[in-house]
């Protein structure tokens, strides 16, 4: 290290990585500063160095072999278990300084020789005593994987058959379309004839047990219960979303337009998702962005950007701080809370720039056949391109995430009505409102059509179909979403008619009848 490289260190001051002491004085101290460097992101102790000052106290030679031997001693003695430091010298006026590099522990966490716990907390440190900090530190260095922990109790009665369903014909979905087990024959079939199908000779249990659901003493984990839960809040009760929408712009406001009740929450990870979107598409605006006035409009915050940022929060969040993912929205404003903060020492930028490190591995890796996302890494990204104005906060203080998305301001935020100008010209527009008026303002409903139009009046159930199928479903996932029989003419009720009133549309348009025919909002 170069005279330079102090003088740099030394002008910054004692910062989380960085600490000065002009001696080793006290081993037990600085034992408990290179324990909480360990379980943190690491640090540099320079001695050598007035901490309080900031003026140089250089070591003789003498000073320096003692010193760099103390080190070493300390790091083994008094710091459990041992580490290993890189200790480098740099010359300065009148003598040396000894600059001691931590690096981040790979077998945290690392306790003094007393057994206390210790982390870094700005310049200074302080004591650990929460598990659930604990297990944080035990999960990022791979010693503990909270989402293979066991669920005491729960069996596999207590996961949905549906949730399962979908989960084995989007993983096994080559298997299954070679051996016949497609549409009805998949939907009529038991969890263990789909077993027997995708593994000859397993069941249900079984085929679970070699996916790691079931741990070997046959308890079921929290991925399972997470993803396929009936009742997952029963298991796990912080497991889940807590939705408001405010008025105003303040959390400590008393006045919400809308909240979503943790009855209505509880489930599993599908469940919370589509709870969540559906919160969104009640309370954000949408915006009409063709000049035809009965034109779908899209929703102010792009709906995919949505999706993202969701699928982030249920799937990355820290399973082991007991904190639920909270979602508000504000006048000005939605924000994101996801519990935990990066793991694996990310930054913002790191993410921002596609960097993809999964908190809950298993999780992580199961959760692509059930929720609308692909794991690269890229979805962050992806959302910026929509041209968002967007803050990510990493908040080390609140052990949380924190994502705030900024509404349009020039929005009408009021509980009931949207008003937009435009311009509407009476000869094509016969029969609407006003037509005499060049420019009106217009509050628009959806279940308002103008009397010309072919676009019927849409049920609370039609409208629920439509945004379920923000995401393309098949006709199979509406009517089970519906709650009808896979029936030719619940078909046509609940799927035909709003393609044909425009509402849907087909992913494969050429092909009515293709057995992957899948609809989405139009």
């Amino acid at each position: 290290m170069t005279t330079e490289d102090i003088l740099r260190l030394r002008d910054l001051g004692e910062v989380s990585k960085v600490q000065f002491k002009e001696r080793i004085l006290d081993k037990y101290d600085v034992g408990c500063e290179l324990v909480a460097m360990s379980n943190f992101r690491g640090g540099q102790l320079v001695i050598g160095i007035n901490d309080k000052t900031g003026e140089f106290n250089p070591l003789s030679y003498a000073e320096v072999q003692e010193t760099t031997n103390l080190l070493g001693n300390i790091a083994s003695e008094n710091v459990v278990p041992s580490i290993l430091l890189d200790i480098d010298t740099a010359n300065v006026e009148n003598g040396s300084v000894v600059v001691a590099t931590i690096k981040e522990g790979n077998n945290k966490p690392y306790h003094d020789n007393k057994g206390i716990v210790w982390i870094k907390n700005g310049a200074d440190k302080r004591k650990v005593f929460d598990n659930a900090e604990l297990a944080e530190m035990m999960s990022e260095c791979g010693s503990f994987a909270p989402d293979g922990a066991v669920v005491k109790d729960a069996t596999l009665d207590d996961l949905n058959e549906d949730t399962l369903k979908i989960f084995l014909r989007n993983r096994f979905s080559i298997v299954l379309e070679k051996k016949g087990m497609v549409g009805d024959a998949l939907h009529e079939a038991s969890l263990d004839e789909i077993a027997n199908t995708i593994a000859k000779g397993h069941n249900l249990n079984k085929l679970m047990r070699n996916l790691r659901f079931i741990r070997p003493d046959g308890k079921l984990t929290v991925a399972a219960i997470l993803l396929f839960g009936k009742y997952t809040q029963r298991w796990l009760p912080v497991m889940t979303a807590k939705c408001i929408s405010f008025v105003g712009n303040h959390i400590g406001g008393n006045q919400f337009r809308d909240k979503v009740n943790d009855a209505d929450m509880e489930g599993n990870l599908l469940h919370q998702f589509e709870t969540i979107m559906s919160f969104f598409t009640r309370n954000l605006k949408s915006i009409q962005v063709e000049k035809e006035f009965n034109s779908l409009g899209k929703l102010e915050i792009p709906y995919s950007s949505l999706v993202e940022f969701v699928v982030n929060a249920l799937v990355h969040r820290s399973l082991n701080w007991n904190a639920p993912i909270r979602i508000f929205i504000f006048d000005n404003r939605v924000e994101i809370h996801s519990p935990g903060i990066l793991p694996n020492g990310l930054q913002v930028e790191d993410i921002t720039n596609g960097t993809s490190m999964p908190r809950n591995n298993f999780l992580f890796s199961n959760a692509i056949y059930l929720l609308p996302y692909t794991g690269a890494g890229t979805g962050i990204q992806r959302a910026l391109e929509d041209g968002l104005q967007v803050e990510f906060k990493n908040d080390e203080r609140t052990h949380e995430f924190l994502i705030t998305i900024m509404r349009s301001e020039n929005l009408d935020t009021s509980p009931d009505t949207f008003s937009k100008k435009i311009v509407i010209t009476p000869d094509t527009n016969e029969g609407c409102p006003d037509t005499s008026s060049k420019e009106e303002t217009i509050t628009p409903d959806t279940n308002k059509e103008c009397p010309n139009t072919n676009r019927p009046k849409l049920t609370n159930k039609q409208k629920d179909i439509v945004n379920f199928c923000s995401i393309p479903r098949s006709s199979r996932e509406i009517l089970e979403r519906v709650g009808v029989k896979y029936h030719n003419t619940n078909i046509k009720k609940y799927v035909t008619n709003l393609v044909e009133a425009g509402y849907l549309e087909r992913t494969i348009p050429e092909n009515p009848f293709d057995m992957n025919q899948k609809y989405r909002k139009k």
